[in-house]
């Protein structure tokens, strides 16, 4: 198995490296090679490159399977440990790779919680489409919920929002990799709701936003209040009731 590889990309934005991207945060810029020997191929051997105007491949292909391992490795550790608890020669063991491979990849092991965090989230929290407001965004809700409280993400979510307290640049990542691709997705859902006429066309849709995403992570940070079907019902009646008040008479 081929542990080393080219650093994947720099950090870009997922609200930013977009919702789609699953490429580890925080490494160097240089992109993964061809996987093709050198001199091998009209362009593998320096000269043909140099003929062709082609750039020569420099290093060996970063290996899937160890991403995978890794992020598994970092997935299983975090649920355990926490953050605080998790380091990346226990990663490393665990995934049976060297530090130097996870150091290639990523950055920091907050880099690292957030790439596990994102490979384990983005795909429970689907683009609901029921035909209401309220149909959609108790959907949406329950989805949410159910990943914090069913699955690993919950500890994980809680560790990295403390976090980000004190690590600038996770701040970012964080904002632009989960925060943003959520709400833009909630966007969608309340710019639906107005089309149909539903609610107001003036609506706030970030205070909308806040008050159903501040009011599930205070109980998810605080644990005063468990995260219940009833809750979910609740805060989306709450919402869409508040909302449609506004409606010109």
């Amino acid at each position: 198995m081929n542990t080393d590889g080219p650093s994947a990309e720099g950090r870009t934005v997922a609200g930013g490296a977009g919702p789609g991207s699953g490429a580890p945060t925080g490494s160097g810029a240089a992109g993964p090679g061809s996987g093709t020997p050198a001199g091998s191929g009209p362009a593998g051997a320096g000269g043909d490159a140099r003929a062709t105007g082609a750039t020569p491949q420099r290093g060996r292909p970063r290996s899937e399977q160890a991403d995978r391992a890794i992020l598994a490795a970092t997935l299983e550790l975090l649920a355990e440990r926490g953050i605080a608890g998790m380091s990346i020669e226990e990663v490393a063991s665990r995934a049976g790779v060297g530090k130097a491979t996870i150091y290639r990849r990523w950055s920091s092991k907050g880099a690292l919680a957030l790439d596990a965090f994102l490979a384990e989230f983005r795909g429970q929290q689907p683009l609901p489409d029921s035909g209401s407001l309220r149909g959609d965004l108790r959907a949406s809700l329950r989805a949410w919920v159910h990943a914090v409280t069913r699955t690993p993400v919950g500890r994980i979510l809680a560790d990295l929002i403390g976090e980000i307290q004190h690590d600038k640049d996770l701040a970012v990542s964080y904002r632009e990799r989960v925060l943003e691709p959520l709400r833009q997705q909630h966007r969608i859902m309340l710019d639906r709701a107005i089309a149909r006429g539903e609610i107001p066309a003036g609506t706030d849709r970030e205070v909308a936003l806040d008050l159903m995403f501040g009011a599930s992570q205070h109980r998810l940070l605080l644990g005063h209040l468990p995260l219940t079907e009833q809750f979910v019902g609740q805060v989306v009646d709450v919402i869409v009731a508040g909302l449609q008040a506004l409606q010109s008479p």
